[in-house]
């Protein structure tokens, strides 16, 4: 197969051709799909446990450890416009949510965790959470904003998404559902919530106006966002890890967590935030794959399944071919399937 004949693979059908991913573009109808047991939950129960939200991935162990700390090098114009956007919004963030990371003194074991904590090389744990809730809440603006143009610009032309919305609008939850579980460990101040309106409606409206000029500049500007969020999270569990965070050391993971992420009973709050990191890293894979297609006409290779999380732990992103790629392998692997249903159904 071609380069050429590949890329074909990505650009999408017109709204009268048939999908070559079955029955629509999303994947199979919930009517084609095999009868499940209904599942009546207890609504006089407040506090709903199960499948109540989008997709979102649960990982195993290795998962939770396989994440690097990835950067992609800004290639053409657009690309260094966002990677210093991040740069300058991540300034920004560090005023504001007062955070710092200065490397430890020569000296650092003869000093007690106060003494590194006055001298500015720690925080402790309330200032991470000011950090995390202050990213957290900017962090779930650009999937809702870019799914919201994505699902305009589809009315308006009276044509398919291409499969972007429902990944973009994941994304968005999932960011969202990281703020709910940090805000089960910390409320926040009147001051500190007026901050993070102000910040949400200058940098809603700015994302809002820079996605409908360039949408793959935003995917790239996202995807250096979220390299920025894998590492301060990595920064996190470090300082755990290594004993600066003791009120965290033993933390039970709140419930909240435990649902969405399918932890154990006895789950961590370290545990928490490995399974946020590794989100983030999902995130940044996305991103910048969706920065590297043709927002106008390419299939959003995510519609219908994802690579491994070995792949979206230690690669920055698929470039366009590799998209193309991995669709056709979608396509093999659907296909494969629906012959062994077939045969199946047969005998």
């Amino acid at each position: 197969m071609t380069s050429s004949t590949r890329l074909n693979q990505l650009v999408a059908k017109t709204t009268n051709q048939k999908s070559q991913l079955g029955p629509g573009t999303e994947g199979p109808h919930i009517k084609d799909l095999p009868p499940k047991t209904p599942v009546v939950p207890d609504v006089s129960d407040r506090n709903i446990r199960g499948d109540w939200v989008l997709f979102h991935p649960v990982y195993t162990q290795e998962e939770l450890r396989s994440v690097e700390v990835l950067h992609r090098e800004a290639k053409t114009f657009s690309d260094k416009i966002a990677y210093n956007f991040v740069r300058l919004l991540r300034w920004g963030f560090d005023i504001a949510s007062g955070y710092k990371h200065k490397p430890l003194p020569p000296n650092a074991k003869e000093l007690t965790l106060d003494d590194l904590r006055r001298d500015g090389y720690l925080m402790d744990e309330s200032q991470w959470l000011r950090r995390i809730l202050f990213l957290e809440s900017i962090a779930a603006v650009p999937g809702m904003v870019a799914a919201a143009l994505r699902h305009l610009r589809s009315l308006r032309l009276m044509r398919r998404d291409c499969g972007w919305i429902h990944t973009l609008l994941e994304e968005a939850e999932n960011e969202r559902m990281h703020l709910m579980t940090f805000m089960s460990l910390k409320n926040p101040s009147p001051v500190f919530r007026a901050m993070v309106i102000a910040a949400q409606g200058v940098f809603y409206n700015a994302f809002f106006f820079c996605y409908l000029i360039s949408p793959s500049t935003c995917h790239r500007f996202v995807g250096h966002l979220e390299e920025e969020a894998v590492i301060t999270y990595t920064r996190c569990i470090e300082e755990i890890e290594a004993g600066h965070l003791p009120v965290w050391s033993n933390l039970p993971a709140p419930e909240i967590a435990k649902d969405y992420w399918r932890l154990g009973p006895d789950a961590k709050f370290l545990n928490v935030v490995y399974a946020v990191r590794s989100d983030e890293s999902n995130h940044r894979f996305v991103n910048h794959s969706l920065a590297s297609l043709n927002w106008k006409s390419d299939v959003n290779p995510f519609a219908l399944r994802e690579p491994s999380m070995a792949t979206k732990a230690t690669v920055v992103g698929f470039e366009r071919e590799d998209s193309a790629k991995f669709i056709k392998e979608t396509h093999h692997a659907l296909e494969e399937a629906s012959r062994k249903v077939s045969d199946t159904t047969s005998s």
